[in-house]
């Protein structure tokens, strides 16, 4: 089963953006990017992925939205076969969309689709960088969730 592991967020200033998530929510800078289709900066809570990017084509962005768009673009699942849930995607309405330029078995590899209603997402099988798997499970007395610790980080400690 596919898990949600992946958000990505169009923002005009990506360190800027990093800075806030890392001083206000403690997440943590995992990465880095400046590929052909976008500059960003990868932030970790330890099971989750974010990526916060500007876009340098309208292209890259999606035409309806264009490179000067600011908001939630898109979001990932990590799925163990790429051809099983594409199937799975096509059976129920989805249509694809497009594949970053990389190898497949490229950590940066994933497969971008649109839903029935044109909601852009991807599917990956190694995942993101800062995304884990299988997150623990609330109910299991070893793996139980602990609390945040408070935001102590600056814009330097953030990696901005």
């Amino acid at each position: 089963m596919a898990k949600l592991r992946h958000i990505a967020i169009a923002v005009p200033d990506p360190a800027r953006s990093a800075a806030f998530y890392c001083d206000v929510f403690g997440m943590t800078v995992v990465g880095e990017t400046d590929s052909a289709l976008a500059s960003g900066v990868y932030l970790s809570d330890g099971t989750v992925c974010l990526a916060l990017l500007n876009y340098k084509t309208d292209e890259a962005a999606g035409l309806e939205r264009g490179k000067d768009y600011v908001g939630v673009h898109h979001f990932g699942f990590w799925s163990d076969d790429l051809d099983e849930q594409a199937s799975l995607i096509a059976e129920h309405g989805g249509t694809f969309f497009m594949e970053l330029p990389v190898a497949k078995d490229s950590l940066y590899f994933e497969a971008k689709f649109r839903d029935p209603e044109g909601i852009i997402f991807d599917v990956s099988h190694n995942g993101w960088v800062g995304a884990k798997k299988r997150s623990c499970t609330a109910s299991s007395p070893r793996h139980r969730h602990r609390s945040p610790k408070p935001a102590t980080s600056t814009r330097t400690a953030c990696g901005s």
